[in-house]
């Protein structure tokens, strides 16, 4: 796969994304699949990244990961970083593509090259159990993606380095990572910290972070958003 740098998006195209995902915030996502393609025809690897997101979840159109493979490598080639780091998932679970880990892992360490985070995260995961390239399970290069990937952003590294603490009985470590999880106030987070501390949650050192815990979930079921059960 030939790869450049990335492409300065259109304005025409900027504003057909814009519109499809008012469209799938709305609910509306017949139409915002149909502002995808609108904005894929471009060419352009952003709106091509899009267009395999909306095939891989099932956006307006019947799931199809196969043309979210497609649309993620036509992507790749121009240097888009999402669609590396969504392109090496689907090869990671042979969803679309054939199962293949050492071209995943490959396609994950280009997307940390373009900066993204979460394939940081993804690495990290890959070292831990075993699956990346020519090691086994490696904690110690577990760790170091995690710590990168936390500092550049992604909450879900810092509730593996939690989980990594606990594991080692880091105990004010982990409370620690897991407060920069939070910090996220993404959905879903609440829920994994809770989760993760359920053998804890009588210890002191984390009742602050339990607490802010259910504050966040409150503040969603206020607004309406669900949560984990």
């Amino acid at each position: 796969m030939s790869r450049s740098a990335p492409l300065p998006v259109p304005s025409q195209v900027k504003a057909q994304l814009i519109l499809a995902q008012s469209h799938l915030d709305a609910g509306r996502s017949e139409d915002a699949f149909s502002c995808f393609g609108i904005a894929a025809r471009s060419g352009h690897p952003v709106a091509l990244n899009m267009l395999g997101r909306a095939y891989e979840r099932g956006w307006g159109v019947k799931r199809n990961p196969v043309m979210a493979a497609r649309c993620f490598e036509s992507a790749v080639g121009g240097g888009d970083g999402w669609a590396m780091f969504n392109l090496a998932d689907l090869f990671l679970a042979g969803d679309g593509a054939p199962k293949n880990e050492q071209l995943a892992y490959r396609l994950y360490v280009d997307a940390a090259r373009t900066g993204n985070a979460k394939a940081l995260n993804m690495l990290g995961i890959m070292h831990e159990d075993g699956t990346a390239p020519g090691t086994g399970p490696d904690l110690r290069g577990a760790h170091q993606f995690y710590q990168a990937a936390a500092e550049g952003g992604d909450c879900w590294a810092w509730l593996n380095l939690a989980r990594l603490a606990l594991e080692r009985g880091a105990r004010s470590e982990a409370a620690q990572s897991l407060e920069r999880a939070l910090d996220s106030a993404i959905i879903g987070v609440p829920d994994a910290v809770l989760a993760l501390l359920q053998p804890h949650k009588g210890e002191r050192i984390f009742q602050a972070v339990m607490i802010r815990c259910l504050t966040l979930l409150e503040a969603l079921s206020d607004r309406g958003v669900s949560h984990a059960a």
